[in-house]
């Protein structure tokens, strides 16, 4: 099947794969295409199937990455989604095969990109990636992980900046949520979902949103799209916890998982990663 690479142009009529069907994202779908519209003017690259599917990856030069990384002359994939009975056809293997293609074309030392430890929902298939060559540089007490493939002469190892060491937010009370509009989701989830759940709920809540590079390059999670921190400590990239009856079943997980972790640190050694937490 065919590929296309939207641009300033075809941005108004081509649709972003991700929210185009769902009424109550509308203000998000229409932000996540300003919010392209930006980027393009950074050599971002949205790339994905000629069709009305959810086939597409989103790359662009690591140092204008919306993501709290240092990676002098990478390219930094973003959003990897390959949907339902798209999958195992090869788009995937192709998509990556155009960003690999990219960065020996501009002369990168190679791919970067953010993934969990263990699979983390809206972050790309950590496995999978580690199949086609990319390994691990670097990684975070909160479960995340960058990986890079090598594509041209060597070069700096990525690395995380030191905002997302600690797996901390700085506000320790209640729910707090860090988003952005690299993804059409976050407006309603964030700003309606969350809002109600936490009302209810009688938790307090604090909405960051990362409206800028600076902002999102010294956020306390690499997880730009959304990352929800609880008491302070990261808890989740999955989104839909945002909904009431998920938030539920998941803030029971978030009390074990604090509890576990602070017993953890108690008893290891301080190292520079931990000494500022």
């Amino acid at each position: 099947m065919a590929y296309i690479e939207l641009n300033a142009e075809s941005l108004e009529s081509e649709h972003i794969c991700c929210g185009f069907a769902d009424k109550k994202c509308a203000e998000g779908y229409r932000a996540k295409k300003q919010w392209l519209a930006q980027v393009f003017r950074q050599d971002y690259v949205f790339r994905r199937i000629d069709e009305r599917a959810k086939v597409f990856l989103e790359y662009g030069p690591a140092e204008n990455a919306w993501v709290p990384v240092t990676a002098t002359n990478y390219l930094m994939l973003g959003c990897f989604w390959v949907s339902g009975r798209y999958k195992k056809q090869g788009h995937g293997k192709a998509l990556l095969r155009a960003a690999i293609d990219a960065a020996r074309a501009e002369r990168k030392h190679g791919l970067v990109t953010v993934v969990g430890s263990k699979k983390l929902p809206f972050t790309s298939d950590t496995r999978w990636l580690l199949r086609q060559g990319f390994e691990v540089c670097d990684s975070t007490m909160s479960g995340f992980d960058l990986l890079h493939l090598k594509t041209g002469n060597a070069g700096s190892v990525p690395q995380f900046k030191e905002s997302v060491r600690s797996g901390e937010c700085h506000e320790k009370r209640g729910l707090v949520a860090y988003y952005s509009n690299r993804c059409p989701f976050t407006e309603y989830h964030v700003n309606d979902a969350l809002v109600n759940t936490a009302r209810e709920r009688d938790i307090p809540l604090t909405r960051i949103k990362l409206e800028t590079l600076a902002q999102a390059r010294e956020a306390p999670s690499p997880a730009t799209i959304f990352s929800l921190f609880y008491q302070g400590r990261f808890v989740t990239t999955d989104i839909s916890v945002c909904l009431g009856a998920r938030f539920d079943k998941a803030s029971a997980q978030w009390n074990r998982y604090i509890r576990r972790r602070v017993s953890v640190r108690r008893t290891l050694p301080c190292c520079p990663a931990r000494r500022k937490s």
